[in-house]
């Protein structure tokens, strides 16, 4: 069996990407490999995208390119069913790792001299609007970097940073579509409040802050310039904002993704 990329964990994350990189034609789907312990999940991934499935990982280490897509908290037990496979390889295997708080150290121990990049997309990606953040780890040269952009850049944007700046990364990107999330809640409730029907506030509310962030985006105007063009003196939109500060609003933000980040530390302890 000759695949050209593994992917270990076929959860939503690891949906988002491969369903884009066969696609897009990154991959052609008789050469992806995905491992995971669910048969439902498997015989889903098979149907839906025509490759290939497993449930044992040590055959999607026979690719190009292992991708992991798992949670940081069953990372040791898929590390204990690959141990002593890297130890005699004379190839290198490209891992890429999307496991939060999962530090390259921890890693590179299990996938010795070989090459590693740490990565945190977020969930926008599966509609191809994500944004990831990569690290390289000891090994990884330019060509590597290269192909893992290609890989990300299917699924949305791509930084690189260094990798003391993941869990930063992690804290404000990773987490960041579920503050948004609540903030569009938020929105359509205050709306409801107001006295308009739900959808329509659910509606109203999406569409401002998508077409916020893509004006934003397009003009490269800054946050705080938007805020002074769109506020009036005494006007309603002053007013909000003024509602919003009394209730440390950004302060809250602030919290949260720092938080975020914290939890993100302790998950590489």
């Amino acid at each position: 069996m000759s695949i050209k990329l593994g992917m270990i964990g076929g959860g939503v994350m690891g949906e988002a990407l491969l369903s884009r990189l066969v696609d897009r034609g990154i991959y052609a789907p008789q050469d992806v490999l995905v491992s995971d312990p669910q048969a439902v999940r498997r015989e889903f991934l098979e149907q839906a995208y025509g490759v290939q499935v497993t449930t044992d990982n040590r055959a999607t280490a026979e690719a190009d390119v292992l991708l992991l897509a798992i949670k940081p908290q069953i990372f040791n037990a898929v590390a204990t069913s690959l141990s002593g496979l890297f130890d005699a390889r004379s190839s290198s295997l490209l891992v890429l790792s999307i496991l939060a708080g999962t530090p390259l150290n921890k890693l590179e121990a299990a996938f010795p001299q070989q090459p590693v990049i740490r990565a945190m997309p977020n969930t926008p990606a599966t509609v191809g609007e994500g944004i990831t953040a990569i690290a390289p780890g000891t090994h990884t040269l330019p060509h590597h970097l290269a192909r893992a952009r290609q890989i990300f850049e299917a699924v949305g944007e791509v930084v690189e940073v260094p990798e003391s700046a993941m869990d930063a990364v992690t804290g404000l990107s990773g987490s960041g579509p579920g503050y948004v999330a609540l903030l569009v809640e938020a929105l359509a409730d205050g709306g409801v409040a107001a006295g308009l029907p739900r959808a329509i506030a659910l509606k109203l509310a999406l569409q401002t802050v998508k077409g916020t962030a893509q004006l934003l985006q397009e003009s490269g105007t800054h946050p705080g310039e938007l805020k002074d063009q769109v506020t009036s003196p005494g006007g309603t939109t002053i007013a909000g904002i003024a509602a919003l500060e009394r209730a440390g609003f950004r302060s809250a933000l602030i919290d949260a993704v720092l938080a975020a980040h914290q939890r993100s530390q302790d998950l590489g302890r």
